[in-house]
């Protein structure tokens, strides 16, 4: 069972749990996103496992009237055993939220599965069109380049700033430099996409930003932030955009909660205030 302290982070550990996250967001105008927990998996029969669930899951939104989609990880479907099953697996999940009439994000992991992911996209949105997404990261050098790759396709991107610790030939490592590569990132969005863009941040400055890009050039956007996370700006962003919450479930919390606690000094005075009171 999830413990108390955890559950400001994560949505639960069934998909059952994970729907009904869903639909308290849905009741305050919110979207979700839905991630099973799980990344680096090495052997094809514990990716196809989770596959399986991801499966099932688009399924049982596909059966309700929720506002609520998936986001899988690379490394979660079989990256690490090989690009051919990852694709396969991927394949797998997007065929049927297809059927089910779900939307299906992919997240980026480090820089190593930076080709391969957008490779899997580009497949997949060209087979399924506007039905896939795809996240990028503003502190790599070559995100520029991949925007412009992305620019004619259909489907969604999501752009972050960046959480894993790149080397710096490949990397922006400044924080002042990545901020300022995230807002040219945005501008060459709202310019040269049909819609499709997903801000993914918690900087009031960067959605500020996007909202003045979006008065300029009119393309439509979403917001997305983690469940736990700003939750009240979430709420409130929401009676003029859509925002969409990242909510992560599933019995592999223990880790993912932990990454969250240590990256914010708010995240982690609630920990401690949640153990001593």
């Amino acid at each position: 069972m999830l413990p108390p302290i955890a559950s400001r982070f994560v949505a639960g550990e069934s998909d059952a749990a994970a729907l009904e996250r869903a639909r308290r967001l849905n009741d305050r105008g919110v979207g979700a996103i839905l991630n099973l927990l799980g990344e680096h998996y090495d052997r094809p029969e514990r990716a196809g496992a989770d596959a399986d669930t991801y499966e099932r899951l688009v399924g049982d939104i596909g059966r309700t009237d929720l506002d609520a989609c998936v986001s899988v990880k690379p490394s979660q479907l079989g990256l690490d055993a090989g690009a051919d099953t990852f694709r396969r697996t991927l394949s797998r999940v997007v065929d049927r939220a297809d059927e089910a009439g779900v939307f299906v994000w992919i997240d980026m992991e480090d820089h190593t599965t930076t080709d391969a992911t957008l490779d899997a996209f580009e497949a997949e949105t060209r087979r399924h069109g506007g039905t896939v997404g795809v996240c990028l990261q503003a502190n790599l050098r070559r995100t520029r380049a991949d925007l412009e790759r992305l620019a004619g396709l259909p489907g969604k991107v999501r752009l972050v700033k960046g959480a894993y610790d790149e080397p710096a030939e490949i990397a922006y490592t400044d924080h002042q430099r990545v901020n300022e590569a995230y807002r040219d990132h945005l501008g060459y969005l709202f310019r040269a996409f049909d819609g499709g863009v997903a801000v993914g941040s918690h900087d009031p400055a960067m959605i500020e930003h996007a909202r003045g890009l979006h008065d300029e050039y009119g393309t439509d956007f979403e917001i997305q932030m983690l469940m736990g996370v700003r939750e009240d700006a979430q709420f409130e962003l929401a009676r003029e955009f859509d925002v969409y919450q990242y909510a992560p479930y599933g019995s592999r919390w223990l880790s993912y909660f932990y990454r969250r606690v240590a990256e914010r000094k708010e995240n982690l005075a609630f920990a401690v205030r949640a153990i001593v009171n």
